[in-house]
């Protein structure tokens, strides 16, 4: 068993009871790992206007029927290639029995298609996680060492966390704030279920922490996202009652951590829990004034410490009387929030409705959630900041599109879609493509103000590696297929130039071409007479 602190395990014991052998004996189990796949990849799945959040189908984002439209269209899809089959439960070519029943949704079924995908193709092992539509556990190889994953199609993620999404339900269309966001799970799983539209802040506090947060929002494709690095103070000055939803995924003691991190353990002291759980009720506060009215906060830890979970949602409740925990529909294996836990003072306010996911009840290293409730009804009208000064003035703007322009007429299959778009910003030579719903963020330290287009060099223009992982396969005129498994894949992650014959070409195979693999976006390639030539970022090459 893990060498654990003396005093934690005191402390379980007392809080655990009978429970306690089962929990104890969960740390001699082999950890389990879990891989969520991104449905902003699924094909076919959402239109590319969707996806950069354009007119009319933003606004039906934001009323919800855009949504129900599309996923209503994706069961009815699922259901009947299911029903064509004599049998679906028995044949191994139908991927879950869930695409058989009228509820699924399509990001469950497109999950289940890429499973059955990546099964056929690498030999992971993979079995569904019960309380996410997306999430798997996986066994078997590396799935961090696959091109798929280069592509942006999954993002490896403790199965625990998963579960904070799913309570969240962000929807498209809504203004969403990922406050401790880095290193990117809960922030990319947020982003897929908006399907690009709506306006997403992923935050992280710590710099060198953000630029991981950045670098994973950028692989798996994310259109929609701002990138901040600041403290919940600043942040709170700027966006007064503005977001919809708020995940609060808060520094913790990190207790649910200590099957797999030695670190966790020897720095654990019962003071640091209080100065977490001290922490906590700041960043809450600041969060809470965030938060429009009849908004939705998800509050998490890692840990299992009272302190930290029911004791600080008690406090939050008690200083913000506009705020109620709220009962949600969950997986029926989590387990209820603990109100003795936090004193016999925490009777009556609502912290049964809490969650645990406990590593000897379910297959998770462990988590605590809280949905938090703000009163008043929901805003119906944004109040943002004037942003006229930040996007490109007339002159500007046809300087910059003179190459630009025929960059995106030449490669993408609907180039209007983003010709269209008046939220461009230029830093320098980086041209960006900020979210539609964007306010006035002036002041602010951001390091990723939407989509990275590319760069603007002496007549032409460049695209950026994040522009490629944000397109999908058929919104490119040109794209080329390279086999998840040959030896063409690597060569092209190791950045060496290709011949036309590595792979297989569709479409004009000219100038710049979307390279893919198992119709998955990967990067770039410049065509210069039967040589696709290596675009592929250097900090990025496999060695």
């Amino acid at each position: 068993m893990a060498d654990l602190p003396v005093r934690f395990e005191e402390r379980m014991k007392v809080l655990l009871g009978e429970e306690y052998p089962a929990f104890a004996a969960s740390y001699d189990k082999e950890r389990v790992q879990g891989l969520r796949f991104n449905s902003l990849k699924f094909p076919d799945r959402i239109r590319i206007q969707d996806a950069v959040g354009s007119g009319e189908n933003r606004e039906a984002g934001k009323n919800g029927e855009g949504k129900e439209i599309r996923e209503a269209k994706a069961v009815c899809e699922a259901k009947a290639d299911c029903e064509a089959k004599a049998d679906c439960e028995a044949k191994a070519d139908c991927e879950v029995k869930a695409v058989c029943e009228a509820e699924v949704t399509w990001e469950e079924a497109g999950a289940a298609e890429a499973a059955k995908q990546i099964g056929q193709e690498t030999g992971f092992t993979l079995e569904r996680i019960p309380w996410v539509k997306e999430g798997y556990y996986y066994s078997g190889s590396r799935p961090g060492k696959h091109p798929y994953h280069e592509a942006g199609l999954y993002y490896i993620q403790e199965p625990s966390a998963m579960a904070v999404v799913e309570l969240l339900d962000p929807r498209p269309g809504e203004r969403v704030l990922d406050l401790c966001a880095a290193p990117g799970g809960k922030s990319s799983h947020i982003a897929s279920r908006m399907k690009g539209s709506g306006f997403l802040l992923s935050n992280e506090i710590h710099p060198a922490r953000a630029r991981i947060l950045s670098q994973n929002m950028e692989r798996m494709g994310v259109r929609n996202a701002v990138v901040s690095n600041e403290d919940a103070q600043s942040l709170a000055g700027t966006f007064d009652h503005f977001f919809h939803k708020i995940v609060v995924d808060a520094p913790c003691s990190g207790e649910g951590m200590f099957r797999k991190d030695e670190d966790a353990r020897s720095q654990w002291s019962e003071e640091h829990v209080k100065m977490c759980a001290a922490r906590q009720g700041e960043i809450l506060d600041h969060a809470a004034s965030m938060l429009a009215p009849g908004g939705r906060m998800v509050y998490s830890t890692c840990t299992f410490a009272p302190e930290e979970n029911e004791g600080t949602v008690l406090a939050f409740l008690r200083r913000h009387p506009e705020f109620c925990t709220e009962q949600v529909p969950a997986y029926s294996g989590f387990t209820k929030g603990k109100p003795q836990w936090a004193g016999p003072e925490a009777e009556g306010w609502g912290l049964e409705r809490t969650f645990r996911i406990m590593p000897h009840i379910l297959e998770g290293e462990g988590h605590f959630m809280a949905v938090l409730r703000k009163e008043g009804e929901p805003e119906t009208a944004v109040k943002a900041g004037n942003r006229d000064q930040l996007y490109l003035d007339g002159r500007k703007r046809k300087e910059v599109f003179r190459d630009y322009e025929p960059f995106i007429r030449d490669t993408l299959s609907e180039p209007d879609t983003f010709l269209d778009r008046k939220e461009y910003v230029l830093f320098g030579d980086q041209l960006y493509l900020m979210p539609a719903d964007m306010p006035d963020m002036k002041g602010l330290k951001i390091l990723r103000p939407g989509l990275h287009m590319g760069t603007l060099k002496k007549n032409r223009f460049e695209p950026s590696h994040a522009l490629a992982l944000a397109l999908r396969k058929e919104e490119a005129q040109c794209f080329w297929e390279l086999s998840p498994s040959g030896d063409s894949i690597i060569r092209y992650l190791k950045g060496e130039a290709l011949s036309e014959d590595a792979g297989t070409p569709e479409g004009c195979l000219k100038g710049w071409v979307l390279v893919c693999t198992g119709g998955f976006s990967l990067g770039w390639a410049k065509d210069a007479k039967g040589i696709l030539k290596k675009h592929y970022p250097k900090g990025l090459r496999w060695n």
